[in-house]
């Protein structure tokens, strides 16, 4: 088995989203999720310009519920989800990009009411590709390669 080109990732990370101006977002790595999902409160679709659209209050920060942004995006696919509890949900999927350290690539992220977890986002293991490696063991390597 071959390791090359791929960069070793901890089980949390810390990650940006740079369309909706969000850095420094801890995110639990899940190799055991399909899709990452991504905590948003005030979900709203709407049709923006012909294009079915969601508009969505996010908190980049967990210790500090009181910062909001807002964001836009086009709505790209609507999914039933099975959660970790074992629930059948509806949820809209949007595309973004995701930055980790130098690293950049377009993501699916569905969007949900994840305020009962303790990391505000999952990535998971569509978003990780081919291009990473998990180490269980450690957290926030920042993208080493």
């Amino acid at each position: 088995m071959k390791f090359e080109n791929k960069t070793i990732i901890g089980r949390l990370e810390s990650i940006e989203l740079p369309e909706f101006n969000i850095t420094g977002l801890d995110v639990r790595v899940d190799t055991g999720a399909k899709t990452s999902s991504l905590h948003v409160d005030n979900l709203v679709k709407s049709t923006i310009n012909g294009q079915p659209t969601v508009t969505f209050d996010l908190h980049p920060d967990s210790y500090d519920v009181e910062k909001i942004v807002k964001c836009e995006a086009p709505i790209s696919d609507i999914r039933n989800v099975k959660s970790s509890n074992g629930k059948a949900e509806q949820r809209y999927v949007i595309q973004t990009l995701a930055k980790l350290g130098s690293l950049e690539w377009l993501i699916e992220i569905t969007l949900t009411d994840r305020s009962d977890m303790s990391y505000l986002m999952l990535l998971g293991r569509e978003a990780l590709g081919n291009q990473f490696l998990v180490d269980p063991s450690k957290s926030f390597l920042g993208a080493v390669k």
